[in-house]
């Protein structure tokens, strides 16, 4: 039996970065259930024409404000609304060329990018749509999540002796094979193996492949490697819907964090790994006075 385990970050590794936490989560399934996910996850792009897009949770919540500048948006249909949408963006942008201010015309072409496959759904879809995911992933029963969730306020490299992304990594390896290790003795099967399935970037690809090597070599400082196999394979998320799944549970975690957001989180809880009830698979770095859900546990 082999088991992917699909891994996403939210959040930037940078101290301080533009963000107050960084997370890395992983989400292990069986390989016998992949099908049984892809098929869930594509029923429900279909439900709002999303066939052929990629879910990016962040920028699918966002809100479009050239949507509220269409009188009767929502009655329009998907064709209307996503020409309308269209207009108003080109006009926005044949504006910004003629600006001094080149970086403002960057950002806003990169942004109507990043959201031009959403556009023919309302805000409330939007969250509807995510909401159907979120509760997609929590009716999978014989899917785990794993996190490390770190407050960069209370990090310190030097202490540590690695960086965020090296600490985060180091603790969802450890976490995925105690639970491999789990797996295999209440299977009694030996020959249970996983496998880590890592969003690709040029610069995360190496250096997780370095670590990897070393943990494979060395161990991890909770634990030797016996059921993961190789180092990630690097896929691009657009083209696999289960690394677009982890981005999903990242975000929920890094809202809930900065945020206070727990709407998709207690959607997804219910696969955080346990065990005697507690909540062993996510961890939240941070200092002795956290009240979270995580920490009080």
């Amino acid at each position: 039996m082999v088991y992917f385990c699909y891994i996403d970050e939210s959040g930037t590794p940078e101290i301080p970065g533009n963000t107050s936490h960084y997370v890395l989560a992983g989400l292990s399934i069986p390989i016998s259930y992949w099908k049984k996910c892809e098929k869930g996850i594509s029923t429900l792009k279909q439900k709002y024409n999303l066939q052929e897009s990629e879910i990016h949770t962040g920028w699918i919540l966002r809100k479009y404000l050239e949507q509220s500048r269409v009188v009767g948006f929502e009655t329009m249909n998907h064709a209307q609304r996503r020409h309308e949408v269209e207009k108003i963006r080109k006009v926005e942008l044949l504006k910004l060329q003629k600006s001094p201010n080149k970086s403002h015309y960057k950002q806003t072409r990169k942004n109507y990018r990043q959201t031009e496959a959403y556009i023919h759904l309302t805000h409330d879809e939007r969250v509807a749509f995510i909401q159907d995911l979120a509760d997609l992933i929590g009716s999978w029963k014989f899917a785990r999540l794993f996190a490390e969730c770190i407050n960069k306020i209370h990090f310190d490299p030097v202490r540590a002796k690695q960086t965020i992304d090296e600490q985060a990594l180091e603790q969802l390896v450890s976490r995925f094979e105690q639970y491999m290790k789990i797996i295999s003795r209440s299977k009694n099967d030996s020959e249970l193996f996983g496998t880590l399935v890592h969003d690709n970037n040029e610069t995360v690809s190496k250096k997780h492949t370095a670590l990897m090597k070393k943990f494979h070599h060395q161990g991890t400082l909770w634990t030797s490697i016996d059921h993961i196999i190789e180092t990630p394979f690097f896929v691009n998320s657009e083209l696999t819907s289960l690394v677009q799944i982890a981005d999903l549970c990242c975000y929920s975690l890094r809202r809930y964090f900065e945020n206070n957001e727990s709407d998709l989180l207690n959607r997804i809880q219910s696969r955080f790994d346990r065990k005697n009830g507690k909540i062993v698979g996510v961890r939240h770095f941070t200092d002795a006075t956290c009240q979270c859900m995580f920490c009080v546990s």
